[in-house]
């Protein structure tokens, strides 16, 4: 019986353990679906965003922009041109727009051979430039959306979670001043977040 003894005592608190956390359980409110990003709160799908790109004949000295979205070609004389994916960073960071392009020449024959394949940025043509003896592409402009704010933005006049009422306390009634007639908002507090900076 000895033996027993232990072992009983260690699962009668296991089992009643247990019990209190099927009741905790049953007991505790459904979780919330999660909530869907506004559309308005994503940046542009890729397939929705415009490229507009410059091609250079060297030859002549011609220039041609076209406005391309990402996953089509455009062909100007013996170049074919596609843009396979465009970025540009928001207003509020330091700017940068690049595409990822492609770039085919036709030879006397028609057989197209690819000559470049990379990203172009607008701000730094030289990091990554197109060397061909003919032709030479550029990124002039991605047209697309950000989200107006981020995970930690607050935005006036909007409390969301318990973050915003935590970070607002009511504010206390003067002893001696007279009641007014006009509902007064409490203040928002911001509090910056220096991890980030």
């Amino acid at each position: 019986m000895r033996f027993w003894a232990p072992a009983l005592a260690l699962a009668v608190p296991l089992s009643m353990a247990a019990a209190v956390m099927a009741q905790e359980r049953d007991s505790a409110p459904a979780a919330k679906a999660p909530e869907l990003p506004d559309p308005g709160d994503e940046p542009t799908p890729m397939k929705e965003r415009i490229a507009t790109i410059a091609i250079l004949n060297k030859q002549n000295g011609l220039t041609r922009d076209f406005t391309v979205k990402p996953g089509e070609a455009v062909r100007w004389g013996q170049a074919t041109v596609r843009v396979a994916a465009c970025e540009a960073t928001p207003d509020w960071k330091q700017p940068m727009t690049g595409a990822f392009v492609q770039l085919g020449v036709a030879d006397r024959k028609g057989a197209v051979a690819r000559v470049f394949s990379g990203w172009v940025f607008k701000e730094s043509p030289s990091l990554n430039a197109v060397q061909h003896p003919v032709y030479d592409v550029w990124v002039k402009s991605c047209a697309m959306r950000f989200p107006e704010t981020g995970p930690e933005t607050v935005v006036a006049g909007k409390a969301s979670g318990a973050r915003a009422s935590a970070a607002a306390p009511a504010p206390a009634a003067a002893p001696n001043a007279a009641p007014s007639s006009a509902p007064q908002a409490p203040t928002p507090r911001i509090e910056l977040d220096s991890s980030n900076l």
